[in-house]
């Protein structure tokens, strides 16, 4: 007999929909016609043991007993889902092959990996279990991937990394958490301090937004503009250069401090003859923008649909699950396998059967043409969030499903019209010595971007077309009059809170806030804070516990989550580390790190950070109040690593 071993009821009967009929359903799995048995986890249904499970002192919180190091790792059984690891359990010892049908990520791997290690699996048994790599639900795809079965052991590494991952998150998150409560209480604060790998840098990059917006001073500089006749009366206007000799009237950002200056300029230019100094028209192409991975769909849903990161993780997942409408969400890919392209004439036909409206007043797509989004090189268990080969009924869907479906259809769409072509043309004009500039761009060839000429994505991959103004017909060496100068005073203006979309900006992009420069440099490429699957739900966990709250879109840190932050050391507050883990943690996944090459340098860390915890108190929390719902605190160091199973 077959197991097959879903991570989610959901996809397991995906799974049996398309194994030989009739089925007999049991409790916690299918039988099908040829005795092959389907069956699921419910998310994770093991976890990390308690401290008192190695030792029952550690019921009681006390720094003589921190860091808590377990020297063999325990797993338990979750209280509520005790009943379906029974029925795996029988099944286990039934099967001949084990198929490892987990989602098609790093704690997909790891959530039935774990699974088949705690039921005993050994030998032979254990050499022989493939892995089901499924990202869309609709019986074609499945059918599909079931004749491209691998083997589980090519997905050993990707298990450790993931193992590593949940260890490393329960000896910080556990330690720091019981030291800093411990020393909370000694200060008067009463409620439980949640310290995180992620989840405290993530706090500390707000708290410290906030920070340089109270303290922020608004500072003038100054523009000139030049408004500019041809001969033909055709206006348009040129903004001022400062040449070098005007930098110690500068700002570090290149802007002019001294009115005194930008009014020299204004008054040596009115009614000033001007010439053309410089003509540059280029034809440019802009490809595509690539298809969505979560973390560029919730930016971009953020921005254009004020949709918050859990809001759109939940609506892509009943869009893959319930409706199948959609391919694997929790991805960290932008890109497609090559073989996927000979299944574009099919979504694409879905595509216009169930949302024509994306491609009116539009050229029809081209099935034929392949864009740089196909490419093996960038797809490992996952690739991008296309839709599927399913025709979509978009009065059948919420309204935030069919608003991210046709989001995802319509990034996919792109993939099938031609670049871009745009003529941009940069002028400069010189007036009275001065040297002033403008650029002007015309559309040549509008391509796939008159899929979105009606503002139907924000598209982080275009560029900004603001300030660009039309032209008049303009050549080299052609005199102009300059009918005024215009002295335009602004104020330097303070950085604006983190939003939905700027925070996930923040933590899929973090290298930008890391100062080191080392750090910077390893991070350019594999930087993020937590992963495509648990970012919302770290976000969300940081409201729950009373560190972040909302105005309006503008998120902002609580009393207690800046007591919090202002009471830990740096390292614990800022990217730097867990940037650095991430980085870890892909190494391992890539067979370019050992398990004990990362945790041995990150036990020694944590001494110090206990030391250091056990000789200060957190000061900045006195007389600061728990702001937290009244909730339990039995965990509150874990980090939830999947959404709960429907």
């Amino acid at each position: 007999m077959i197991l097959y071993i879903a991570e989610k009821p959901s996809l397991g009967r995906a799974i049996a929909d398309v194994l030989p009929k009739p089925h007999k359903k049991g409790e916690g799995f299918i039988t099908a016609a040829n005795g092959d048995c389907v069956s699921w986890c419910i998310g994770h249904l093991l976890e990390q043991a308690e401290p008192d499970a190695y030792d029952p002192a550690y019921k009681s919180w006390k720094l003589e007993h921190l860091p808590i190091v377990p020297q063999t790792w325990k797993l338990q059984p979750k209280t509520k889902t005790r009943g379906q690891l029974s029925v795996l359990r029988k099944l286990v010892k039934q099967a001949s092959v084990i198929i490892n049908a987990g989602d098609p990520d790093r704690e997909g791997q790891l959530l039935v990996d774990e699974v088949i290690s705690y039921l005993g699996v050994k030998g032979d048994k254990l050499n022989q279990v493939q892995r089901l790599l499924i990202s869309d639900l609709n019986p074609q795809a499945v059918k599909r991937a079931l004749g491209q079965l691998r083997s589980n052991k090519d997905f050993v590494p990707l298990s450790t990394s993931a193992l590593a991952r949940s260890r490393a998150d329960w000896l910080y998150g556990m330690n720091m958490t019981r030291a800093y409560t411990i020393q909370g209480r000694k200060v008067g604060y009463q409620g439980v301090l949640s310290v995180g790998r992620v989840q405290t840098p993530i706090l500390g990059l707000v708290v410290r937004r906030d920070e340089e917006i109270a303290h922020f001073t608004p500072k003038p500089f100054y523009e000139v503009l030049a408004h500019l006749l041809t001969d033909q009366q055709q206006a348009f206007s040129a903004k001022w250069q400062p040449s070098d000799a005007c930098l110690p009237y500068m700002d570090e950002e290149g802007r002019v401090i001294a009115k005194g200056l930008a009014e020299n300029v204004v008054s040596r230019i009115n009614d000033k003859p001007a010439q053309v100094t410089k003509l540059e028209a280029k034809n440019k192409r802009q490809n595509p923008p690539l298809p969505y991975s979560l973390s560029a769909l919730q930016i971009d849903a953020a921005k254009r649909f004020g949709l918050s990161a859990k809001e759109v993780l939940d609506t892509c997942q009943s869009l893959y699950e319930r409706h199948k409408l959609i391919t694997y969400p929790r991805s960290d890919s932008r890109y497609l396998p090559k073989e996927q392209h000979a299944l574009a004439p099919k979504v694409l036909d879905a595509v216009l059967k169930g949302a024509a409206g994306l491609v009116e007043g539009c050229d029809a797509p081209n099935a034929t043409l392949k864009s740089k989004a196909w490419d093996d090189t960038k797809v490992d268990a996952h690739h991008a969030i296309v839709p599927t080969e399913k025709v979509a009924n978009l009065s059948a869907l919420s309204v935030n499903e069919a608003k991210l479906y046709q989001h995802v259809a319509r990034q996919y769409l792109a993939q099938f019209y031609p670049t871009y072509v745009y003529a941009e043309t940069s002028v400069e004009v010189t007036i009275a010595g001065g040297i002033f500039t403008t650029k002007a761009r015309q559309d040549k060839t509008l391509g796939w971007k008159q899929l979105f000429k009606r503002g139907g994505s924000a598209n982080q991959d275009d560029d900004n077309d603001e300030g660009l103004q039309a032209l008049p017909h303009l050549v080299n060496g052609q005199i102009l009059h300059c009918q005024r100068g215009e002295l335009l005073e602004k104020m330097t203006q303070a950085p604006k809170h983190f939003t939905d979309a700027t925070l996930l900006g923040a933590m899929t992009g973090i290298s930008r806030y890391v100062s080191d420069s080392e750090i910077k440099k390893i991070l350019k490429d594999t930087d993020g804070l937590g992963t495509e699957a648990t970012r919302a739900g770290i976000i969300e966990l940081l409201f729950k516990r009373g560190y972040l709250t909302r105005q309006g879109k503008s998120i902002l840190a609580t009393p207690v989550g800046v007591g919090l932050i202002r009471s830990l050391p740096d390292s614990a507050t800022t990217p730097d580390m867990t940037a650095l883990w991430e980085n870890s943690l892909d190494a391992i996944s890539q067979k370019r790190l050992k398990y004990d090459a990362f945790m041995q340098p990150l036990l020694s860390q944590l001494d110090g950070l206990i030391t250091q915890a056990s000789s200060q108190l957190p000061s900045a929390l006195q007389g600061v109040a728990s702001s937290a719902p009244k909730r339990s605190f039995k965990k509150p160091y874990k980090k939830k690593t999947k959404a709960k199973a429907k």
